[in-house]
């Protein structure tokens, strides 16, 4: 989520969106930090978001509706038997050193993704599957797999010169952020950066869809949400994203800005501790055992009020939350039967705890037959208002059920988490037009191989019943049965009560419009403009003053987006490139 920063020194950060050298600067307020520059380790929003402007992909997905368009690759064509892909891959393109770009580019760092654990941490399932990869030539790239897979046209995997990245030795520790600027080939190069302050971009002269119109891109961490907004009034940033409703409000009626409010790709949930365990079957970690027994995870959901969530807490920017994938994505999206909905009922709940022998003692209190009492930790992130407002709310209502609860609100949730150390947590993903990635995260193959690795694991889930149907739609080409097994994976993860899902949060930003003119939006009809599937926002946008046309032909959405061009800034708490994940509740894309 963003939210602002503590104060960069002008020196490190341009403070308007036209520099005095007529600079036309896009500066974007970001409140999460960067985790890697290296594709290969980041899966923060804000990393993948970065990634998308100096990568280019196989695919891409189009702004209007996210089917899969050319992106590096023309085209694609399977075999009869969809065991193998052919993509053509498109001529005549360079990296920004001046290099061709080719197959062997791609080919190699598929490989590289196969043969190195390391090289596989953000992006490792979508090779699992590959059995052997080559480039016969520089301009044809061969994918030939053990079992069909679904995703072929939707690999949201950067792919990097091959020249530049062989030299790299150890892939767990090498974070690309000592040369600069970094040799890529999307709309955007990466010129400069400085840990926790900004990331600066400039754009690829010779990008084959065109050059950007602004000269710099600027993303500018602010761990305060307030302070965000407060430079976006003084016109010291040009876009702020994840606004409270209450900054919402108050900025509508501001002259020269205007809010964005669109339904969003990501959901907000309440993750429970399944007890975390490793690959190799080690038990870790510190969660509380009592939330091992369904009963009383049904007991937690059913003492949530989601009406409440979505009235209080997001002031109606928000749809209440069902199943793992938001409404957005109507292919994929399932809500629960009235007979197996856990709707707000919490008598049923008390009754739940009961039977699960956790009744109340003289002081109103849940204990166990041990006697020991439920007093539950939520892991909280400290820089997200949503997970302190809900947090209260979750106090109260648990209190009524004679639970406790501790808001253990931080800058820094990922070493607990990793490590096990928590009952609850607030969680959120954004979900890809594709949900392969986020069906993916849950499964026993993505846990980590010892207790002293990091895995893919989002919350150390591991069933075999849901395992079973997600090789089943990774292998089924069928639209409409792939569809139907995913929504049978999201029934299973909503029984199993470990993900519950209160809300999926509008996208709600608010940008300068004197600063830019026009952006592309995705989807180009009430879309959002932050954290895309591709590059269009800033690559599409229009400064104000240059008094250009739209930028691709797709037509201007209304939404005008200020930021100072080419740098990505991000300043405040944490580190920047430490490979820990979740510094906001919306980690990945």
């Amino acid at each position: 989520m963003v939210a602002a920063l503590l104060t960069m020194s002008a020196v490190l950060v341009p403070q308007s969106a036209t520099a005095a050298d007529d600079k036309k600067v896009l500066t974007v307020a970001v409140s999460q930090s960067m985790d890697s520059l290296s594709p290969f380790l980041a899966s923060r929003l804000v990393s993948t978001s970065v990634h998308r402007l100096m990568y280019e992909y196989l695919t891409n997905y189009d702004p209007k509706d996210a089917h899969a368009i050319p992106g590096l690759a023309t085209k694609w064509t399977p075999s009869a038997d969809k065991l193998t892909w052919t993509y053509t891959i498109r001529s005549g393109t360079k990296w920004s050193d001046g290099k061709p770009v080719t197959a062997e580019d791609a080919a190699w760092t598929f490989n590289k993704m196969m043969t190195d654990e390391n090289a596989a941490t953000a992006n490792g399932s979508f090779v699992s599957n590959f059995k052997k990869v080559t480039a016969p030539s520089p301009t044809e790239l061969v994918i030939e797999l053990d079992k069909p897979q679904a995703t072929m046209a939707a690999l949201d995997v950067p792919i990097v010169p091959k020249h530049i990245w062989e030299k790299v030795k150890d892939f767990s520790k090498f974070n690309n952020d000592k040369e600069f600027p970094i040799v890529g080939n999307g709309p955007f190069v990466l010129t400069g950066y400085k840990a926790d302050s900004y990331v600066r971009l400039e754009p690829n002269k010779s990008f084959w869809r065109g050059a950007p119109k602004f000269d710099e891109l600027l993303f500018k961490y602010y761990k305060d949400g307030d302070a965000a907004v407060a430079a976006l009034q003084k016109g010291e940033v040009s876009f702020v994203g994840d606004l409270t409703p209450a900054q919402a409000s108050a900025l509508k009626s501001q002259q020269d800005i205007k809010v964005n409010d669109a339904p969003g790709r990501r959901f907000y949930a309440l993750a429970t501790n399944p007890g975390a365990q490793a690959a190799n079957g080690d038990k870790f970690g510190n969660g509380d055992a009592s939330l091992l027994d369904q009963r009383v995870r049904q007991a937690l959901f059913m003492a949530v009020d989601r009406t409440t969530l979505v009235d209080r807490v997001f002031q109606g920017h928000a749809v209440e939350g069902e199943g793992y994938i938001p409404p957005r994505f109507s292919t994929y999206y399932w809500k629960p039967s009235a007979n197996q909905e856990i709707g707000y009922d919490p008598a049923k709940a008390a009754r739940l705890l009961d039977q699960a022998g956790y009744k109340k003692n003289g002081d109103g209190k849940r204990v166990g037959k041990d006697g020991k009492p439920l007093d539950y930790r939520i892991l909280c992130h400290a820089t997200d208002p949503e997970d302190k407002a809900v947090g209260q709310y979750l106090k109260e209502w648990w209190a009524d059920l004679g639970i406790g609860v501790t808001l253990d609100c931080l800058d820094n949730v990922s070493d607990p988490w990793l490590a096990g150390d928590y009952d609850l947590a607030f969680d959120g993903w954004s979900v890809n037009p594709d949900p392969d990635f986020v069906l993916s995260i849950h499964t026993c193959g993505a846990l980590p191989a010892t207790p002293d690795d990091v895995g893919a694991t989002d919350n150390f889930i591991c069933d075999k019943s849901y395992d079973k149907l997600y090789a089943q739609q990774l292998a089924e080409y069928d639209a409409a049965k792939r569809a139907d097994i995913v929504k049978k994976m999201e029934s299973r993860l909503y029984d199993l009560g470990y993900m519950n899902v209160m809300a999926y949060p509008n996208a709600v930003e608010a940008y300068r419009t004197d600063q830019i003119k026009s952006i592309t939006t995705m989807p180009q009809e009430a879309g959002n403009i932050f954290g895309q599937d591709g590059y269009w926002s800033w690559w599409s946008a229009v400064p104000a003053a240059s008094g250009s046309g739209d930028s691709d032909g797709s037509g201007s959405t209304g939404v005008v987006v200020g930021i100072v061009a080419g740098v990505v800034v991000l300043v405040g708490a944490g580190v920047f490139f430490g490979l820990r994940r979740r510094a906001t509740a919306e980690d990945r894309e």
